[in-house]
């Protein structure tokens, strides 16, 4: 196993042991874990091990990419996701959004998902999305720009390359607006994925 496997590998049982902690503190509110970091720092891969490894298999991942209403949209999305999924889930109703076409440049079909737990909400601007939530657990991810700019660029095969300064800027201006590295609960540096 390699060092960036290991390192995951450890922040992931560190995140589920804050679940733990997070669910017993808080009973019945459903278990949600935020991870958020700019562009590239290796969300989506983090992410991905935490639903590989949650017991049970029962958790349900919300990625922002599909919220965003455009390039312009990192704050909507946050709003948007609170009022449309996660308000009615604390109430056990079903909630949802609607999915960007990022081609078309418009909105898509609508998610509908029932009021699922645990919830994993992934993505530039998750933890605005979740700031009115009891006992969610934040992870907040970095890199060093050069390593996640490379990242980014690379796994969008050049569809993002016109749009990174614009996304940047988005999010610099979320940075500033809600200092959300303020209200992490854990804070993991990643290796370049493997």
């Amino acid at each position: 196993m390699s060092d960036g496997a290991h390192r995951r590998t450890g922040a992931v049982r560190l995140v589920q042991a804050a679940v733990r902690r997070s669910t017993a503190a808080h009973a019945g509110a459903g278990a949600i874990v935020a991870i958020d970091g700019p562009s590239g720092s290796g969300k989506s891969t983090f992410a991905d091990a935490i639903i590989a490894e949650w017991a049970g298999g029962r958790a349900r991942i919300v990625r922002l990419d599909e919220v965003y209403p455009g390039w312009h949209g990192l704050a909507a999305a946050a709003g948007s996701l609170d009022r449309t999924l996660l308000a009615p889930h604390a109430r056990g109703v079903p909630g949802g959004w609607r999915r960007w076409d990022w081609a078309a440049d418009r909105r898509a079909d609508a998610v509908v998902l029932p009021p699922v737990a645990p919830l994993l909400v992934e993505g530039c601007g998750a933890f605005e999305a979740v700031a009115r939530r009891p006992g969610v657990v934040r992870v907040w991810l970095r890199a060093a720009d050069d390593t996640r700019r490379q990242r980014a660029l690379a796994r969008d095969a050049g569809r993002f390359d016109p749009y990174w300064e614009l996304w940047e800027t988005e999010w610099r201006r979320y940075v500033r607006r809600v200092d959300p590295l303020r209200s992490a609960d854990l804070v993991v540096s990643l290796p370049a994925v493997d």
